[in-house]
């Protein structure tokens, strides 16, 4: 039997559609939840494996991300600094949505 979700108006607060894109509808969000995946990766990784993002975009998309709480961010107090991000238990529950998108690309688009 199929489950029947429940809907909401697009203008509902409620809406999940409209709080799931609230969270991940940032242009490089779902690139770089990607990229770090199920790895612990280190700013300068990101930055060479996200291609085409400038530096103040990427600082600013970790940073919302660390904020929404997707990403954790370890910071190492040495010289130069170290810091490491990792997808928080709420951002691995995103690997299967950027799956699919990279799934429907590979076989529609590509």
């Amino acid at each position: 039997m199929e489950k029947k979700l429940k809907t909401h108006p697009a203008y509902d607060e409620r809406c999940p559609v409209r709080a799931s894109l609230a969270l991940l509808s940032g242009k490089w969000t779902l690139m770089i939840l990607f990229q770090i995946n199920k790895n612990t990766v280190r700013y300068g990784e990101l930055k060479r494996s996200v291609t085409g993002i400038s530096e103040k975009m990427l600082i600013q998309e970790l940073n919302m991300l660390v904020e929404n709480k997707l990403v954790s961010k370890k910071v190492y107090p040495q010289i130069p600094p170290k810091v490491e991000y990792q997808l928080t238990e709420l951002g691995l529950k995103t690997l299967p949505i950027v799956d699919q998108l990279a799934e429907f690309g590979l076989e529609n688009l590509v």
